[in-house]
């Protein structure tokens, strides 16, 4: 276990798997597969509903009935209901590569030509297939369905262009179809009986008659690719919609024999399922570019419009940043798509608009790809000025412009900011200033210029009178960054020189070397201190107000991707290539943590609140997301206890259920598990960690130590209204003495007879204080008394209620006032009074848990205050505790009288 622990992974939508639809009532959802997971979404909304858990390898086929679902994977099947997994099917000696629904039956088939039938009808029992068929060496399956009204009944496509129709109860070839002489892509049946369409990776579509074994009609993609998805309208339009290996689909007019329209540039990628639904005019496709689209057809021209869709990165993302308090992550991928994306509610993603890139493409009669914008390398944000102008500067590949955007309405906005227009180059670097009303870039040319975000205007640019030609650095700048009170603007050059400018004025005031070329800088605002990332793989730390370094850090062994601080600027998180995240104290100048994963990170975010680490990687299409450990686990005594130090860690990546249960096996879980135990088990004093003149609170809920104090109140206002009521037949219980912890303790077996003379009453009394009843609280105590150690006694008062801890104080509660001042200093409660003052003076000495132990003290005095005023040894206690307990409240209230004054101060004064 480390800092950061994996999370989920947002934004995947779907894969290369085709989806599965069923009906569940009046409500219509579909299943797809996100890599080794699946997801369930509610088609109304296309809202998600369930995510399936994280499966050992990754799914390849998938069928749905009910609140069953069914996801092959490698050479098995996993069986789940709802997100649950109930069973594993393990018949198949090679990869699956098909499912079928089949009535009460599922078929599967591997790349070998196994056909095995399994019963889903008591699953948890039957793990065994009721039916297996072989299929011929010669023929490899490519696809199967099962034609309307034909029982028992399936047709298998091939590879080799031939089709076989099979009866799955007799497990028998009925007939061989005489085949086209292409790869068969996809089959499906039609409203009509006996009529199916084959789709070939030749571009056509056969529309065939089974029963006779005669062709109505073929259809031919022009361009398109090969067909690999079909589905038939069953709302009563004869049409019949087609999937190309391009992204684009086709409809076709049955009765006409003819295209009727085509849906061009769909999708990205190849189409992978395309769906009907039942008696609406309603199209569902879904393709490899990591989206699912629906489609209407209710235009007059009979044309289809996107209806709704959810859509995630095609591509990998670049460049991501945490957003609105860490709720959102805005992110940037090579598909030249920006993003932004929820952490919260995956609905409220969304890609932000580059407007009318379908309108102008279509009359254009280019690809949308061409017209927009090319793939974002670097951007700022600032969240001031959301609501007044734009507040998003993007730089782009090779592009010698800056773009805007205004998150607000998540477009993009009408200033376009161009740098140096008489030698344009491309802009490499950009950054907001803290008022969110500037904007800086930097250009491959060395030029750093500065405009107005509200107008677009250039306000002016950096110019180093000392390089060769005009400009800011002699090469290209790698970063630029404003401090919080737009005082000085530091760029970072590739050559390796660091310069300080004014930002008003625009003068340079200071420069520094790094050495080496320079590949990055981040700068935090608060604490001042700017990081480089040079390509001799070494993090530079520098006082931009000192011009000096002050820390370095080394150990990553490939090109370092992203760095990034901390909110509070004490951490400073790096990426590299070679797959590792890397955490440094910036206090501390050392590694406090690495992780390493099996894919090399290309970006990393940290929320602002510290709890959420977000990053990208090579060939991986979602963010994804780490949980801080040190927020959401119980506080230990033990620093650094999360960290792994100087050594790497490998984990996993995140999966996109966020339910998966961790695995034990792990080598570093067992080593940090043990130690953890023994440390539970050893002494928790932390004297030696606790600051100067400061205490140290118990992180007890407000109410439970305020209860103690008002316990009085309380039970006066939870008094019955009625006296309990006698019940008329009172059970039968067996004679215990009273105790607190539930157990029963049975009364010591009296002697039968016993002397009555005139020392009896001595007996009487000392046998009262041999068998004084021992609490387990009073057995604590006494053991941490011996032992002089009351941490366990502590960890213990702490987990009693309120009234419990009242009662256990009230038991020792001296209130035999007649008996003579010898025989009290004898009894066993003065001398446990004796031990909860020197647990006082203790815990008061060692500052902790100090408001919880201000509050017993309270409630010890309330009870026992009069038996302390009469005993002298209980006096010479009190005494001790109060000088103690003046000492330490007279360094704690200096501190408060300081800040006190400065609350009256600011208060009286007018601004």
């Amino acid at each position: 276990m480390g800092i950061f622990e994996p999370f989920r992974a947002i934004g995947y939508i779907t894969t290369h798997v085709p989806f599965s639809v069923q009906r569940l009532g009046t409500e219509t959802f579909v299943t797809v597969s996100v890599g080794k997971a699946f997801q369930v979404y509610n088609c109304a909304k296309l809202t998600l509903v369930l995510v399936g858990p994280q499966l050992p390898k990754k799914i390849r086929a998938l069928a749905s009935h009910r609140e069953y679902t069914f996801a092959a994977f490698g050479r098995n099947i996993a069986v789940f209901r709802r997100a649950h997994q109930v069973a594993t099917w393990e018949s198949h000696t090679a990869k699956v590569n098909q499912l079928l629904l089949f009535g009460e039956h599922i078929l599967s088939i591997d790349v070998k030509g196994n056909i095995f039938i399994w019963a889903f009808k008591g699953i948890a029992e039957n793990l065994s297939p009721v039916g297996h068929i072989l299929l011929e060496r010669n023929f490899t399956p490519s696809c199967i369905m099962h034609p309307d009204t034909y029982l028992n009944k399936v047709i298998l496509g091939s590879q080799q262009g031939s089709l076989q129709l099979w009866n799955i109860s007799t497990k028998t070839k009925l007939f061989d179809f005489k085949g086209w002489n292409s790869a068969i892509s996809c089959t499906v049946s039609s409203p009509a009986l006996d009529v199916i369409a084959v789709g070939c990776s030749d571009g056509k579509i056969h529309v065939h008659n089974i029963r006779y074994d005669e062709e109505i009609v073929t259809f031919t993609h022009s361009n398109r690719g090969a067909v690999t998805a079909l589905s038939f309208s069953t709302d009563g339009q004869p049409l019949l919609a087609s999937g190309g290996s391009s992204g684009v689909i086709s409809i076709w007019n049955l009765e006409k024999k003819r295209l009727h329209t085509v849906i061009g540039e769909a999708h990205d990628c190849a189409i992978v399922s395309l769906h009907f639904f039942a008696n609406e005019p309603v199209l569902m496709s879904s393709s490899a570019d990591n989206s699912i689209k629906m489609w209407i057809f209710d235009t007059t021209d009979g044309d289809p419009r996107l209806l709704r869709f959810r859509s995630g990165h095609s591509a990998p993302p670049l460049c991501i940043r945490f957003y609105a308090n860490g709720r959102h992550i805005l992110s940037a991928g090579q598909d030249r798509a920006f993003r932004l994306f929820s952490v919260i509610q995956d609905q409220q993603s969304r890609e932000l608009s580059q407007r009318h890139v379908a309108k102008r493409a279509k009359k254009l009669k280019i690809k949308e790809a061409e017209i927009k914008l090319k793939p974002v390398i670097a951007f700022d944000v600032a969240e001031i000025r959301e609501r007044d102008w734009c507040n998003v500067v993007t730089c782009h590949m090779d592009t010698p412009q800056a773009y805007v955007w205004r998150l607000q309405n998540f477009v993009i906005g009408e200033h376009i900011l161009s740098p140096c227009p008489e030698y344009p180059t491309p802009v490499k670097a950009c950054a907001i200033s803290a008022c969110g009303n500037f904007a800086v870039v930097g250009t491959a040319g060395g030029w750093i210029e500065r405009f107005n975000l509200q107008s677009g205007i250039s306000r002016g640019s950096y110019i180093d009178a000392s390089e060769r030609k005009s400009g800011a650095h002699g090469g290209e700048v790698v970063g630029v960054a404003c401090d919080s009170t737009n005082t000085v603007l530091i760029s970072g050059g590739f050559n390796g020189d660091v310069k300080v400018w004014d930002f008003k004025g625009r003068g340079l005031k200071s420069r520094w070397e790094i050495g080496c070329s320079l590949v990055k800088i981040v700068y935090h605002r608060y604490n001042g201190l700017l990081a480089t990332v040079a390509d001799d793989l070494v993090i530079r730390l520098f006082d931009v107000v000192a011009l000096k370094m002050v820390r370095k850090f080394e150990g990553h062994s490939d090109r370092i991707t992203d760095v990034c601080f901390s909110e509070d600027g004490k951490w400073l998180l790096s990426s590299s290539m070679d797959g590792t995240i890397r955490i440094w104290d910036v206090i501390l100048a050392r590694q406090i943590d690495a992780i390493h994963v099996d894919v090399s990170v290309t970006g990393l975010s940290l929320s602002p609140n510290m709890d959420v680490l977000a990053t990208t990687h090579v060939d991986q299409n979602g963010v994804y997301l780490w949980v801080n450990q040190t927020m959401f686990s119980a506080p230990t005594n033990k620093v650094g206890s999360y960290g792994s130090g100087k050594a790497i860690v490998s984990v996993d990546l995140p999966s996109v259920s966020s339910t998966e249960k961790k695995s034990l096996d792990n080598d570093f879980d067992k080593a940090v598990i043990i130690p953890q135990e023994v440390e539970d088990s050893s002494d928790l004093s932390v004297l030696s960690k606790q600051i100067p003149d400061l205490v140290t609170l118990s992180l007890l809920p407000k109410s439970q130590w305020q209860s103690l104090i008002n316990l009085d109140i309380i039970k006066e206002r939870n008094k019955p209204i009625e006296p309990p009521k006698k019940p008329e037949k009172a059970p039968f219980f067996l004679p215990s003495i009273p105790s607190l912890s539930g157990e029963i303790l049975f009364k010591p077996r009296e002697s039968g007879e016993e002397e009555k003379d005139s020392q009896g009453g001595e007996t009487e009394k000392s046998k009262r204080k041999a068998d004084f009843p021992l609490s387990q609280f009073l057995q604590y105590l006494e053991s941490a008394a011996d032992s002089d150690n009351f941490a366990a006694f502590t960890e213990y008062i702490k987990e009693l209620s309120p009234s419990t801890l009242d009662m256990e104080l009230r038991m020792l509660q001296i209130i035999d006032d007649d008996d003579e001042e010898e025989e009290t200093n004898k009894r066993p409660e003065l001398h446990f009074i004796e031990l909860l003052l020197d647990y006082f003076i203790h815990e008061i000495s060692c500052r902790n848990n100090y408001e919880f132990i201000q509050a017993i003290i309270r409630l010890f005095l309330k009870i026992h205050g009069e038996s302390v005023r009469r005993q002298a040894v209980l006096q010479e206690k009190a005494q001790k505790l109060l000088e103690i307990h003046s000492g330490v409240w007279q360094k704690i209230d200096k501190l408060f009288q300081s800040t006190r004054c400065m609350v009256s101060f600011l208060s009286n004064s007018q601004f």
